[in-house]
């Protein structure tokens, strides 16, 4: 500990050190700058003057973005980032790596870009869940943008797109709360209650799908749009179908119009997601993201169990996947190659009560718990 003449020493040494460091980018010589800042980074970190801290970081930033080599502005700012890491400094970790995300997508390199933003995000929101919410969620969904331009990480990137347009709107955490409690009100076998649960939870995700395009520009993103509309019109559709099935379950025949009508609009929004990712996928010659040819079949499928749900027969789920693409062979093939849409033949063939070991095999994500526990009831 430094008693008050040494702590003044001290601080005037920095402030020196400042001077110079001023001097020195003034001159154009950034990398000296720096070094000078760092030593006065360590003096005010040595007399527990965080504020002051805070401030160095940030002119450290704002000289290496002048760096006319960016790819010696990254480096040098990954150095930087890393000692404020290991100090636990939260905020001034984050600023940082904003900016590090801004130097490295001003390049193209979409992973560090994206890397970057997705932990300033998680710093901001470890730093101050309140205050930050908001700019942390839009950070996760500028990182998730970035990363779905990366060959490798670009299924990471829709992942992330859809948790910060769920942040944004306010609802993650409830949603997970919900389904949660949905779980168990089944275990408790109260299916009407269950219902309203997924029903909420349905709604959650229609209000996030009408706030899309405040959130992503269409005209500049239309994958990442295309892919965000499928995925919410999705859980639109797949939480009504469970609620439906829960209303199913509980045998009670005053539920039949209720069951109906949520049954039909599931049916029309199946028939919305299926067409646009064949929409995404048409544009695509070759390579085709295996996530998506399983989530089309997914909702084939879906498609298929909300008709038998019913007891009626809107349209064949199959010719609605495999219509206008005849120059599409080679897609087609490949969706015929996945689990979902042999179980879905299998439906069309034998029957749904017929297809249940078939579909008790093939996993279904975090529906897996209601999945079993539903088809058992269904087959007494």
């Amino acid at each position: 500990m430094y008693n008050g003449q040494e702590k003044d020493e001290k601080e005037i040494e920095a402030m020196n050190l400042i001077d110079k460091a001023e001097t020195l980018a003034d001159k154009g010589e950034g990398e000296k700058a720096i070094d000078h800042y760092e030593k006065a980074a360590q003096i005010y970190l040595d007399i527990g003057s965080y504020i002051k801290l805070s401030e160095i970081y940030i002119q450290i930033s704002k000289k290496i973005a002048r760096f006319k080599n960016i790819h010696q502005a990254i480096y040098r700012l990954e150095s930087i980032i890393r000692k404020t890491d290991e100090l636990k400094l939260d905020e001034i970790s984050a600023n940082l790596h904003v900016q590090l995300g801004t130097l490295a997508f001003n390049i193209n390199d979409w992973e560090v870009a994206g890397e970057s933003w997705k932990k300033a995000s998680e710093e901001l929101y470890k730093s101050d869940p309140e205050e930050y919410a908001n700019l942390a969620s839009i950070l996760l969904l500028k990182a998730g943008q970035a990363l779905e331009r990366s060959p490798t990480k670009k299924n990471q990137g829709k992942r992330l797109i859809l948790q910060a347009i769920m942040k944004i709107n306010k609802f993650s955490e409830i949603y997970e709360m919900e389904e949660t409690r949905a779980n168990q009100l089944i275990d408790m076998k109260d299916y009407e209650a269950a219902a309203n649960k997924f029903c909420a939870i349905s709604n959650y995700f229609r209000e996030a799908f009408d706030n899309l395009g405040n959130l992503i520009d269409e005209e500049e993103s239309k994958d990442t749009m295309l892919n965000a509309k499928a995925r919410f019109t999705h859980f639109i559709a797949e939480y009504l179908t469970v609620a439906g099935l829960c209303l199913r379950a509980s045998n009670d025949r005053t539920f039949n119009e209720r069951i109906k009508t949520m049954g039909n609009e599931a049916i029309e929004l199946f028939q919305k997601a299926i067409s646009i990712q064949k929409e995404y996928l048409f544009e695509k010659k070759s390579d085709f993201d295996k996530e998506i040819l399983y989530r089309i079949t997914f909702d084939t499928m879906l498609l298929e169990i909300t008709q038998e749900m019913l007891g009626i027969k809107t349209i064949n789920s199959i010719d609605y996947l495999l219509s206008n693409g005849d120059e599409h062979k080679v897609l087609f093939k490949k969706m015929k190659q996945t689990p979902y849409f042999n179980i879905t033949k299998r439906i069309q063939k034998v029957g749904i009560r017929n297809a249940f070991d078939d579909l008790l095999k093939v996993h279904l994500g975090h529906f897996e718990f209601i999945k079993n526990t539903l088809i058992h009831l269904f087959k007494q």
